[in-house]
């Protein structure tokens, strides 16, 4: 069984907003949305897998030493909608007369993820609009040592592909077996990941990141006849990681959370990520 720590899809909603004067208007309602309870419960689903959700702004106000016990303590780390300065920034550098005039830092978030998944954490890395280079770059993955344990390399401008005719999956080679750049798989076994699945069911999204591959990882599938990579997979040292270019969760995902394979899909996921094969 893989204990999952996932960070992100989470968001607060302020409003409807009323404008009852030209001088006098306010929101009426506040709310706290999960969007990755689709994921949890897909993840708890087989009951192989336990899972803890966590909002962004958890992550980041994270204390000197807590990461570091999320790192030891759980199996499988999911980003999501996780911009690079979550990882870099730190809500007490904003508040430093707490401190006065000591020196103030903290251990580095992006090396910490980097020498867990090398020593055998394992990660997947999610699509979305604060993902991968992400809109106006703001997800910045690529610009940090992140790119390292990424299957693929993020693009040095926005990657948001959107469209609201949606864009299909479509499995490597057609058979869903996996390839590596320049590299031909007829006659491969079907990769562990989507054993069992047929992507061909899977029904459109609405927008993903566009990245681009790296040779020593595997293609599983791309995005229609573009030729974008969708999913891949990669070992770093002991770890496993996997990166899945839309977003698991509404807008982009508010088909495919209804798939009737999305449950067994991110199930696969997290076994292979577990136990290999």
């Amino acid at each position: 069984m893989a204990k999952v720590y996932y960070i992100g899809d989470w968001a607060v909603q302020m409003g409807p907003v009323y404008a009852e004067t030209s001088f006098n208007h306010a929101p009426k309602g506040l709310d706290v949305i999960n969007y990755g309870k689709w994921l949890v419960d897909a993840i708890r689903s087989s009951e192989r897998h336990e899972i803890k959700s966590v909002p962004t702004w958890e992550f980041y106000k994270l204390s000197p030493g807590e990461y570091e016990r999320v790192l030891g303590e759980y199996d499988i780390i999911v980003f999501s909608d996780v911009e690079a300065k979550n990882f870099q920034l730190h809500p007490q550098f904003f508040d430093r007369h707490v401190f006065g005039k000591k020196v103030l830092t903290f251990p580095d978030r992006v090396r910490l993820t980097v020498e867990a998944i090398h020593t055998g954490t394992n990660a997947i890395f999610l699509g979305g609009w604060l993902s991968f280079t992400g809109e106006m770059g703001k997800g910045g993955w690529g610009r940090t040592r992140l790119a390292e344990i990424l299957p693929c390399r993020c693009l040095d401008v926005e990657d948001l592909v959107e469209s609201t005719e949606g864009f299909y999956l479509v499995a490597a080679n057609g058979e869903g077996t996996g390839m590596h750049i320049g590299e031909s798989t007829s006659g491969s076994r079907k990769h562990p990941v989507l054993a069992g699945i047929d992507l061909s069911s899977m029904p459109p999204v609405l927008g993903y990141n566009r990245v681009r591959p790296r040779p020593d990882a595997e293609i599983l599938a791309f995005w229609n006849d573009r030729g974008d990579p969708a999913l891949m997979t990669a070992e770093f040292g002991r770890g496993r990681v996997v990166a899945y270019t839309s977003d698991p969760a509404p807008h982009w995902g508010c088909n495919f959370v209804f798939w009737d394979q999305y449950a067994p899909f991110w199930t696969s996921v997290c076994d292979w990520l577990e136990n290999g094969g």
